[in-house]
């Protein structure tokens, strides 16, 4: 199976090593940002919400005007809006955009961030909601005759939309968190279910559990795994690790300079983070910087683990193959991004992602021929069988 790349955009200039530059909606910077992803092979660009942050489907919206091909997925926390209004809005988007949108649920890790747009429920009960909202939203997008919804959450009587995904049977779903409740309502769901760069043998735990909570949901169909890292390139490797320590530098001065605070998500160093999936980053960390081929947990640890934040490092071929250890364990969608997030978009383009695909085809072409060559050799053996019976009943 060809494996898909996701990159992540934002609306200005900043990262964890960068500080933030121009207005917050730099209309100049997103489409530059967004052409630069789809010019270096992107399938997807993630467009992350938060409280404080540009509206995500607006966000969409522009860029799915400015670009030809590049998918669109949508960070989008249920509970918000109704889920009647949000399978329209993402459905005419979809349309719009000739069937380029996915969306990323994001049910929410943190209390006082949720609370800043007015939710005051508590985890559990988010997921919940989720798994209501969920039911709501993939009902509006499949089903051709109206119907009604009597939910511990949301209560519909004859609902119908005439707006439907361009995509068929609907928009795909990608689905992140880490804890029991993300596995157990994301097993249910998800067409993708999204995990942060761990350590190999903890992510093949992961992916065995939301596949384990996905079969004890009744799926025939499993979801799909993508992981998240951050890639750290050189032309050699001990250049690739200079360039490593100074972005680690970088950050600690940044995060010096804010108290011990990052200004970007609300978790810092010396903090701990109330979702589960930050706290198994810290834990990774804990172990030790380095672990597998290539995976580097220090920037989760300076930054308190606070988003995708372990990297990868190492020259193109060596993060590639890395990249391919998770493909071994069945992930089929890598998100990557830098933390000069627009020309390391362009570097990932022209440097990691053929290598990446090149290898994935070269392996596909080789299971198939197999598979053909299998399959000969079993009718050759069907087509002899007679044969051999008759010349056994002639002795």
């Amino acid at each position: 199976m060809p494996v898909q790349f996701i990159g992540m955009i934002s609306t200005h200039d900043v990262s964890e090593t960068r500080p933030a530059s121009g207005p917050v909606v730099d209309a100049d910077y997103t489409r530059r940002f967004a052409r630069a992803h789809e010019e270096a092979g992107f399938d997807r660009i993630l467009i992350a919400q938060s409280s404080a942050s540009p509206d995500p489907n607006q966000v969409a919206a522009y860029v799915a005007a400015h670009t030809e091909r590049l998918g669109l997925l949508i960070a989008h926390r249920p509970g918000f809006i109704a889920p009647t209004v949000a399978a329209r809005t993402f459905a005419t988007l979809d349309q719009f955009s000739g069937g380029r949108v996915a969306v990323h649920v994001i049910t929410g890790g943190h209390d006082a961030e949720q609370r800043r747009d007015g939710d005051h429920l508590t985890k559990d009960e988010r997921y919940a909601r989720t798994d209501d909202y969920l039911t709501v939203l993939t009902e509006a997008w499949t089903r051709d005759e109206p119907f009604d919804h009597d939910g511990p959450y949301y209560r519909f009587a004859d609902f119908h939309s005439e707006v439907r995904p361009a995509q068929r049977p609907r928009i795909p779903l990608f689905f992140g968190g880490s804890s029991e409740a993300a596995y157990r309502v994301g097993g249910k769901h998800a067409d993708t279910f999204a995990l942060w760069g761990e350590p190999l043998a903890e992510t093949a735990e992961q992916i065995a559990r939301v596949r384990a909570a996905a079969e004890a949901a009744g799926r025939t169909e499993l979801p799909g795994f993508s992981v998240s890292f951050r890639p750290i390139l050189g032309r050699t490797e001990d250049e690739a690790w200079s360039r490593a320590h100074r972005i680690l530098d970088t950050i600690r001065s940044r995060a010096d300079a804010f108290g011990g605070r990052r200004a970007i998500l609300p978790a810092g160093p010396g903090a701990t983070p109330q979702n589960v999936g930050s706290q198994r980053l810290l834990a990774a960390a804990a172990k030790g910087d380095r672990h597998d081929r290539a995976l580097w947990t220090a920037p989760a640890a300076a930054t308190g683990a606070a988003g995708n934040s372990t990297a990868l490092v190492g020259t193109p071929e060596t993060v590639a193959q890395a990249l391919l250890d998770y493909v071994d364990l069945g992930v089929g969608t890598l998100l990557i991004r830098g933390y000069d997030p627009l020309d390391d978009a362009t570097d990932y383009g022209r440097e990691l992602l053929p290598l990446v695909r090149q290898e994935v085809a070269r392996r596909d072409a080789a299971a198939a021929a197999e598979a053909r060559a299998t399959a000969g050799s079993a009718a050759v053996a069907e087509s002899a069988a007679p044969l051999v019976a008759a010349a056994g009943a002639a002795r």
